[in-house]
């Protein structure tokens, strides 16, 4: 049996490895247009800043190796150019000229190309992309040899990645990113937090910009933007997005959906025979059903190994999962993490949901070092279903989504998170850890014990109803919404008829720091009658939603009687 695998790294490899498992006696070639066939591509932006010092070391396994441990024929350097499916062969280009190689079973992970778009000046030697062990060491050559400013064209993860390599390495850093916020999967309150991290670390931010025309020079280009800005740049990084690279498969006759190959859940394309995975594939989206490709290394791995079982009749009961699109970024001294549908996805699905913000410690308040993680979940209306959970934080980030992308996998609702016995120590955790918590504020809005409002709706809630802010008058005076009347929780009881006269028969619309004061004082308001809600993660949510207009938003007052006005 001659299994043919079309491109190597993540998904291609690891079919190669696992048919191997199931067969001895199976010849398996592995066709891989560049020079290498098994490398770290995640870790390409870190050879660019310097800490992984050595190229070598993004090299995983070269031909050789894999030829003596797996029996692998690999060939570096050889293009599929075509497939004759009724003849079941495909067509190889190599430097010694074409070929025509059979097979029995066909595995295509060709991988996503870097879109390049319509931009003058985009064929400048200073512009490089960042996919490529090659691209990496070349772009750590510019570095070497001098290089004083980047700009990176695109704020997503590898463009995150790049800016803060060139930031490590000693650069200045320009990001340009087209839409509203960088890395535009997250959440805009937590996106404000990067935002801020990034202008901290000196790196400055060009959201809701494009670039316009790159003007090349002798000692430097020019990028020039949108908005009229120039920002020189000796190297310059293109990042704005992936295609498919499957022309040679859609030639084919192979089902697609806008280049990308349709597969089933065995990875099965529409032609008998052959399979694909990886970044040039279609993914449904596990909660949405939204169908897109998701350029991640491990859904491409665990693609490629259950394939590998499908060939050998080994996969009935293992279909390829639906796509959560889990991921984690560092940026600076934060790391963001997401996983499941982000809140503009569930709103084009359709699907009503609460969304909930806390801020817990990443551990005990009570030891050195506590800060907080910056956490959003969003729970289905009809069942509490989780459906997505991003956060932002110093530490614990990828702890807490790491529990959230297995509950969703696992089909748990929010308030089965109330019972997960998660690990603890005052280094480590809380006794009530934030995943726990966020199934406990679930509870509480799905029995109908907490209404929540949100920073968004803002100018509509003021126009309409008493705000109340129940921190403390120091926090307060510190800067408060306008119009908003103090009273702290702990005296609200005994003032309770203050807030019924400043209503008038208006709602109560109640919040404090980051949420828990309050859910008390809410509670209070219902026991007494008022129509009332809880802001959703307090004034820190309303800082993170707002941003660079906070300002307009919270006015400060230094006078004690100003802050209990």
């Amino acid at each position: 049996m001659r299994i043919v695998i079309v491109g190597g790294v993540a998904a291609g490899m690891s079919a190669a490895a696992r048919a191997r498992r199931h067969d001895e006696s199976a010849e398996i070639v592995v066709l891989e247009r560049g020079p290498e066939v098994s490398f770290a591509n995640c870790g390409l932006p870190y050879h660019v800043s310097g800490e992984i010092a050595d190229a070598d070391a993004l090299l995983l396994h070269p031909p050789a190796s894999l030829r003596a441990a797996l029996n692998l024929d690999v060939r570096c350097g050889h293009e599929v150019s075509a497939i004759e499916p009724d003849g079941r062969t495909v067509t190889v280009v190599s430097v010694a000229g074409a070929d025509t190689l059979s097979y029995d079973a066909l595995v295509l992970t060709p991988g996503a190309s870097a879109l390049r778009p319509p931009l003058p000046g985009l064929d400048s030697d200073r512009v490089s992309t960042l996919r490529t062990v090659a691209d990496a060491v070349g772009l750590r050559a510019r570095v070497d040899d001098g290089a004083r400013r980047a700009v990176v064209l695109g704020a997503g993860y590898i463009g995150l990645e790049a800016a803060e390599a060139f930031h490590h390495a000693g650069l200045e850093v320009d990001v340009v990113e087209m839409a509203a916020h960088v890395l535009p999967p997250l959440e805009r309150e937590l996106a404000h937090l990067l935002d801020a991290e990034l202008r901290r670390l000196g790196i400055r931010v060009h959201a809701g910009i494009a670039a316009e025309r790159i003007e090349p020079g002798a000692e430097e280009d020019v990028v020039v933007l949108a908005d009229g800005s120039r920002v020189p740049a000796d190297v310059i990084v293109l990042s704005v997005g992936v295609r498919p690279d499957t022309a040679f498969a859609v030639d084919a006759g192979l089902a697609h959906e806008r280049g990308a190959i349709v597969v089933d859940d065995r990875g099965r394309t529409s032609i008998p025979g052959i399979w694909a995975a990886g970044d040039a594939t279609v993914s449904v989206d596990a909660v949405t059903g939204a169908r897109r490709p998701i350029a991640l290394a491990g859904p491409a791995n665990r693609a490629g190994r259950l394939i590998a079982d499908d060939i050998f009749g080994h996969g009935a009961g293992r279909p390829i999962p639906t796509g959560l699109g889990t991921a984690v970024v560092r940026v600076g001294s934060l790391t963001a993490a997401m996983t499941g549908a982000n809140r503009a996805t569930l709103d084009g699905a359709g699907i009503a949901h609460h969304t909930l913000h806390l801020h817990p410690n990443q551990h005990a308040g009570y030891f050195p070092g506590a800060s907080p993680v910056h956490l959003i979940v969003h729970v289905a209306a009809d069942d509490s279903r989780i459906l997505g959970a991003q956060a932002v934080g110093a530490e614990g980030v990828d702890k807490r989504i790491d529990v959230f992308a297995t509950a969703i996998r696992a089909g748990l609702t929010a308030m089965d998170l109330i019972d997960l016995d998660l690990a603890y120590s005052p280094p480590y955790g809380q006794a009530k850890d934030a995943v726990n918590l966020t199934g406990m504020v679930a509870e509480n809005v799905a029995e109908g014990r907490l209404r929540l409002w949100y920073a968004a709706d803002l100018d509509a809630v003021a126009a309409s109803s008493l705000i109340l802010d129940v921190r403390t008058p120091a926090e307060f005076a510190s800067g408060h919404i306008p119009g908003a009347l103090n009273i702290a929780h702990t005296e609200l009881r005994a003032r309770i008829d203050e807030v019924h006269a400043a209503a008038a028969g208006r709602p109560v619309r109640v919040l404090c720091a980051a949420g828990v004061r309050a859910n008390i004082a809410h509670r209070i308001l219902v026991g007494n009658g008022l129509d009332s809600a809880s802001l959703s993660g307090g004034i820190q949510t309303l800082r993170h939603w707002y941003g660079a207009e906070i300002d307009r938003i919270l006015t400060p007052d230094t006078t004690t009687e100003g802050a209990r006005a």
